[in-house]
């Protein structure tokens, strides 16, 4: 309970939390036959405190070993830990044992099973600098003949090959720009989608009947009118803490490897995954089967309700969550794999779902302070049912960008630009026919169109009408789209090149870089992605600019390296990669050789990432990323007149 209270009371600073400011090493001493002494060292990063495995109540977390198989073990003593800190300790304003530098931990044990090879566990430990704290769990293993099986060797080939990633810039300091650092905009973005998706969802029939009810029960079974106002301020709360909390997992994700989430959100396999479990999605709005979690979770929790004060409360926004799977999960659903294939996934997933939670307890919270206003809302009926059919065109299209982004990074050729859009196109047509009444669904009911629904059925012909002029036109009609539709180069019509807007590009380092030296051009490097709705965007909305067109095409050789690119490397080319906190990738594809060069380099696995500098690795300004016309354009213009002066 302390640490889940923890977790909850820091979670924005765990939100920001994408570093791991802690790194161990572990060996075996052998004493004797059956007898071991396990030594645990934490080096730790400079400003941040680990805290002992003794610390005071209220404070920090401590640090705790827990071991597996425990009935093979004999423990001597208790875990020893090296002499802590004593000092006072601003973020829990109270004394606190702690570490900085280093810290050495050992246990002595004895084993009882002569057949048991190998000890195992994990490490509970938190940290903390001025400003956050994180919690993380750190596995060990140990081989009883003296080597750490959790340290995987890596080969002198490999660490040759690691070494060739890394480039030898100048002006390091320029990556440190803030400009770098600013996603204020996405996750504004992020959250209104939240925000819009939870609106959506008060909208169904699963959760919008549930808004008088709930609310007269507050009202009418309290006490006074201020300790049923209090209820629902409180019930709003927890309800956005579910949702946020359902995020959280995906941070320990992250956290283990930084491109994890960008490697999962372009899996061809997952992707596939996706677009099957869409698909399930939206005929389930179409109204052909109900989506609902097993029935004994919905009644345990709403059993817990009953309860008094503020955990009933707490399993009353629980119980809602569950009962309106049916139609908040696949809003989720799209919320999810939305976030993860942008970059800070596991925050922008929070965010986003913090976004979801707010518009949905917003009228809980409203209605409890105005409870005269329930008389004005509308009432239940076959609107919900319309909203919920919409809402199954809007899934089948996302659907095919799952598929989409399988066939782009499995390089399979199938849905090209032309087919994906005349899908889009037989959707929307199909949306406009049911919205004028000509097609229905199990559930509907035949009746006159309201005038709502004849202003959306003319949107959607409008849509209708964009989508097929987008498919016949030879030139991008469709830039509002930029990002869902592949590509323009990934067509069934002939191309002049396959790089975005038919300009010049190289798709290696090496071979981009010799271009480079021999034209005496500074370079543009692309970390972009086949699956990266905002690259395509940028390429399409901001490339195309009439001022920055020619620039990309004349003044700079443009290397654009695709992460989530799938296709193997030769195997003399695989090599196993060290990561900075110990951990080692196989690097078996092209987009992974490329993931781990932007990271070496650049410590970001964000896509779209852009780099100007010299071929010598002189950086020409900092780096920028998904951003206006105006912003790249100056940041180009900037950066080619700081060639000028270098390249003369």
């Amino acid at each position: 309970m302390k640490k889940l209270l923890l977790i909850l009371c820091c979670l924005p600073q765990l939100l920001l939390a994408q570093v791991n400011p802690v790194s161990w090493s572990t060996r075996v001493e052998p004493l004797s036959d059956n007898e071991y002494l396990l030594h645990f060292e934490a080096s730790i990063a400079e400003k941040w405190h680990l805290y002992s495995q003794h610390t005071p109540d209220g404070g920090a977390l401590p640090t705790v070993f827990l071991f597996e198989n425990q009935s093979d073990l004999t423990f001597i003593g208790a875990v020893e830990e090296s002499t802590p800190i004593n000092a006072y300790d601003p973020v829990f304003e109270m004394d606190q044992l702690y570490f900085d530098g280093t810290a050495h931990f050992q246990q002595k044990i004895k084993i009882n099973n002569p057949e048991f090879t190998s000890i195992s566990g994990e490490i509970e430990y938190q940290a903390c600098d001025d400003k956050l704290c994180i919690f993380r769990t750190e596995p060990f293993s140990f081989a009883l003949d003296g080597s750490s099986i959790a340290a995987i060797q890596v080969d002198e080939a490999s660490l040759e090959k690691s070494k060739a990633l890394k480039l030898n810039l100048k002006n390091n300091e320029l990556l440190l720009a803030a400009n770098n650092l600013d996603t204020g905009g996405g996750y504004l973005n992020i959250f209104l989608l939240g925000l819009l998706g939870g609106i959506l969802a008060l909208l169904t029939p699963c959760v919008f009947p549930m808004i008088p009810l709930t609310v007269s029960y507050f009202v009418k079974q309290s006490a006074s009118k201020a300790r049923g106002t209090g209820l629902a301020f409180l019930y709003g709360f927890f309800i956005v803490l579910i949702y946020i909390i359902l995020s959280l997992p995906f941070h320990f994700l992250e956290g283990l490897n930084p491109q994890l989430l960008n490697t999962l959100a372009t899996n061809v396999v997952l992707n596939v995954v996706l677009f099957v479990v869409f698909v399930f999605f939206a005929f389930s709005f179409f109204g052909y089967y109900e989506l609902t979690l097993p029935s004994s979770w919905s009644s345990k929790a709403d059993a817990a309700s009953q309860f008094q004060g503020v955990i009933g409360v707490f399993f009353m926004a629980l119980t809602l969550a569950l009962v309106s799977f049916s139609c908040t999960g696949p809003i989720l659903g799209s919320l999810l794999a939305g976030s993860l294939s942008n970059a800070q996934g596991a925050t922008q997933l929070s965010v986003g779902m913090l976004g979801f939670g707010v518009a949905l307890a917003f009228p809980f919270v409203l209605f409890a302070l105005f409870p005269k206003s329930l008389d004005r809302l509308p009432k239940s009926g076959g609107w919900m049912t319309q909203l919920k059919v919409v809402l199954g065109f809007l899934e089948l299209a996302l659907a095919l960008k799952f598929l989409s982004n399988a066939d782009l990074v499995g390089h399979w050729g199938i849905l090209k630009r032309e087919l994906f859009i005349g899908i889009w196109l037989l959707l929307s047509v199909l949306l406009t026919l049911y919205l004028f009444g000509v097609i229905r669904f199990p559930h509907d009911i035949k009746g006159r169109l309201s005038n709502g629904r004849k202003l959306i059925a003319l949107l959607a012909l409008v849509f209708t009408a964009y989508l097929a002029r987008g498919l016949f036109a030879e030139t991008n009609t469709l830039k509002s789209l930029s990002g869902f539709p592949p590509p323009e180069f990934y067509s069934y019509r002939a191309q002049d090149s396959d790089c975005p807007l038919n300009l010049n590009c190289y798709k290696a380092y090496e071979i981009g870089l010799q271009a480079a030296i021999e034209q005496q051009k500074p370079i543009l490097l692309d970390f972009t992605g086949w699956a990266c709705v905002n690259c395509r965007k940028m390429e399409e909305n901001v490339w195309s600019d009439p001022q920055i067109y020619p620039l990309l095409m004349d003044k700079v050789v443009l290397i654009s390296l695709y992460v989530d690119d799938r296709k193997p490397l030769d195997i003399e080319d695989q090599f196993k990669f060290e990561q900075p906190n110990g951990s080692v990738l196989n690097i078996n594809t092209v987009g992974e050789k490329w993931a781990a060069f932007q990271w070496t380099n650049f410590k970001t696995a964000s896509q779209p990432y852009y780099i100007l500098m010299t071929p010598d690795g002189q950086l020409l300004g900092p780096s920028i990323q998904y951003s206006s016309i105006s912003d790249f354009s100056d940041w180009l213009e900037n950066g080619l007149k700081a060639a000028d002066n270098l390249l003369k």
